[in-house]
Formats: structure tokens, sequence, C-alpha cells
């Protein structure tokens, strides 16, 4: 079973100190940069197309079209900005691979900064996760010193600078726009678009803002050829991905497999579900992606597999929850965490998430009635479409599908006056009944 994954950004996350450039260096690191400055620019951007590659934070948005949005008959700088602001519940690709091989995404960032012909180029990092900051800078701080970065790099004229940028810590700031504010030192609002990024992003100027993951596909890339990822996937889903398996299986790990691999492969390859256990419900890309249920076992984990079943590939967040697990409970956990992060800017989100907020928790305390659900159905439609951006649409996505797929459950809390996975409330259900 183990052939069918495909570790390539994984693949030195064992080595000893994989973090250090000596390490990577070994291991072929910064050999496609080297390559890369000897390219035209457009033929990396052509050849970034060619492979496919599409976003891996979760839109999907093919990165090298992307690219050549930006116009280069601009006079203002150009800015590449990374995407490292990792705080989708479930999601975690981005900051082990940051830990175990930084220079991956630091040569990523000097070929795409290349390609798109700026000179300064931003890793905006969470700021909560400081080691995963500090192993970036040290990375950065080695990649200069070796003449990979700064000045006339490797004797191509070509100048790179960047900057680790912490952030302050909100959820929000995972959205580019947001990004861009907290980057420029403001409270971290999403933007009204237009004007795009790519037209005038980051100090007003033209800006391309990519996931870690995406950037750091990029060296294999150019390394391997762009027909090499694309062999890789399927038809529109092109090249490998990192799977982020969580939750009630017998060993939760990061998984590098092709897109299109299904989940009954993955749990597979971790050992199954966790003993006397079976698969209640799943996240494909996250808590702010509709959730499925065993049903869904082998549908292909790609952008349009995964989209066909209701829901989104997102960023491969697989969270798995076996039968023990409430699922309203659950939800409304999520929903609390949409509540905190609304960074208030629109009335749909700021309110909406607080009113989902109320309802859920009425009825997962039984207190309820039948037409809550309706009620709750109603709260998110009004929100969904009609947010500033898509953390509206992300709260509102496990709320509509759990009830899709678990209204019996719902209903059976109002029945039991609490939760019937509670065995309090069970109890207190059981002495009710016998009395009646």
């Amino acid at each position: 079973m183990t052939d069918v994954l495909t570790p390539v950004l994984t693949d030195d996350w064992d080595a000893a100190q994989s973090w250090k450039l000596a390490t990577y260096e070994s291991r072929g690191g910064y050999g496609a940069l080297k390559k890369a400055l000897g390219m035209n620019q457009d033929d990396i951007i052509t050849a970034v197309k060619d492979s496919g590659l599409r976003g891996r934070g979760g839109a999907g948005f093919p990165t090298g079209m992307k690219w050549s949005f930006i116009p280069q008959d601009n006079p203002k700088p150009k800015y590449l900005v990374v995407n490292a602001d990792e705080s989708e519940p479930g999601t975690c690709k981005d900051i082990p691979l940051m830990m175990a091989t930084p220079h991956t995404l630091v040569e990523g960032v000097a070929i795409s900064s290349y390609a798109i012909r700026a000179n300064k180029a931003f890793i905006y990092i969470r700021g909560e996760v400081l080691h995963v900051i500090r192993r970036v800078q040290a990375a950065v701080a080695e990649a200069y010193e070796a003449g990979h970065l700064g000045k006339n790099i490797h004797g191509s004229g070509y100048d790179l600078d960047i900057v680790v940028h912490a952030g302050a810590g909100a959820y929000i700031c995972g959205e580019e726009t947001a990004l861009l504010e907290g980057l420029e030192g403001r409270r971290g609002q999403p933007r009204l678009r237009p004007p795009f990024p790519a037209v005038a992003g980051l100090y007003a100027s033209p800006t391309v803002i990519n996931n870690v993951e995406s950037i750091a596909s990029v060296p294999s890339i150019i390394a391997h050829g762009a027909e090499w990822f694309a062999s890789m996937g399927t038809e529109k889903s092109k090249g490998y991905g990192i799977f982020s398996l969580s939750g009630h299986v017998a060993n939760p790990c990061q998984y590098e497999a092709p897109l299109g691999i299904t989940l009954r492969k993955l749990i597979e390859l971790a050992g199954g579900i966790r003993a006397g256990h079976e698969l209640k419900f799943w996240t494909p890309g996250g808590s702010s992606t509709p959730l499925l249920t065993a049903d869904h076992l082998d549908i292909p984990l790609d952008f349009e597999g995964v989209s066909g079943a209701g829901s989104m590939l997102g960023t491969r967040a697989l969270q798995i929850f076996d039968e023990t697990t409430c699922v309203v409970r659950a939800v409304l956990r999520w929903t609390e965490f949409y509540k905190h992060e609304s960074c208030g800017k629109c009335t749909p989100c700021r309110e909406g998430t607080w009113w989902l907020t109320q309802t859920l928790t009425r009825l997962e305390k039984g207190q309820g009635t039948p037409g809550d659900l309706d009620l709750l159905l109603d709260q998110c439609e009004n929100i969904l479409g009609r947010s500033f951006c898509a953390l509206g649409d992300g709260a509102t996505s496990p709320i509509s599908s759990s009830i899709q797929y678990f209204r019996e459950e719902y209903l059976a809390h109002l029945e039991h006056g609490g939760c019937p996975f509670d065995p309090l409330a069970s109890t207190a259900f059981a002495i009710e009944g016998a009395n009646a």
C-alpha cells in the first residue's frame, strides 16, 4: 500500500538535522534555483502553468496563471507574499513542512520571486508558532550566507531579499487581503476587491500571494520538469499533496500522495479507525468544509471529486471522527471558533456567527425545538454568499452539512433533554422515562 505515496516535500523529513542548509544541499537542494536563474522568467511561469500546479492553500486556483496576472509594465515594485498563517482547525501541513525542511520553502520563494520579477518577498507566519518563525529565520540567514539570497545571486545579476514576518495571531489573516493589511501594520480585515492583489496588493503594488505548500512545490517542478509533476494526480488536479490525517485513526500522520487518492486508502495507511470503532463523519479540508460520511470513503480526493460530493478539498485536513463523537457538539465547537475569529467588519459574519452559536448551544443542551433546525438553515442562508470574505461561508458549511446527514441526532438532543452521548444526560432521560 505504501507504493501509493509520493514523498517529495516530505522526503527529507526523517533526515538528520533536515532543517540545516548542509543537509538540504547534500540532497540536491538549491540545484533548482541555479537552474531557474539560467532560464527566462516567462519560461518558468510557463513551466508552472504546464505542470498543472493549483493553489495548495484551499482555493485550488492555478498557480502559474496567478503569476501571469502580474502586470510587468507597471513601474511599481513587484512582491511575493507567502501565506504561512496556518490556523484552520485541523490543518497541520505547512507548519511541519517549515519545521522539517524550511529550505524547501526558501528555495521556492527565490525561484518564484525571480519568475515574477520581484526583488522582495515576505513569509507571513502565524505569530503563535514562535518555534516555526525562528526555524525559518535561521534558514533564511543560512541562505543569505551561502549566496542563495541577497545581491547578485550566483552571479546572475538578480537580487532578492526575504523578510520573515510574524503575524499578530488572527485567523482572518489567512484571507489574503487581510494578510496584506496585517503586513502593512493595520488591523487584519479583508479588503474590498477590485482592485485585486495582482494589480494593487502590498503597498498598492503588484503582488502574488501563495500558500507555503504551493511555493515549496516549485523547486521540484523546475528540477524534474512540468511533465513529471503533471504525471501524478488526476486529469484536472495534477501533482501530489500533503494529506493531514488526524482524529480517530490508529496512526495520525502526514501522508504525501497524488491528488485523487481516496480516504479509504489513507485510513488503511494510517492503520485503520481506532480499534473497536467505526467511521462516523470526516472533513476533507478542515472545519470550514462541509463534512462527509462513511458513504464517501471512495471519492477521489481531488478538487473535482470532493466538489462533486458536495464539499471542498480545501487544505486536505482530514479530521476523522468515530461513532463516539457527538456531531452537534463538534459543530458547536467549530462555530464558537468562527464567532471568536470574525473580524467584525461585515454584519452577516459578525452578527450571524453569534446567532448561530446561540441556536446551536440551545440545541446541544436539548433546550430548543425542532423548528430551530430550520432556523439554523435560515441563518446559514442569510450568511452564505453575503459576508465580506469566505469566513462567514466557512462557518455555515459544517452546520448545513451536519443537518443534512445527521438531522436525527439533532432531534435526539431535544428528545433526551441534552446530548445522548453524555452519560449523565442519558441517565437523566432514563429516570424521567421510568417515572412517567
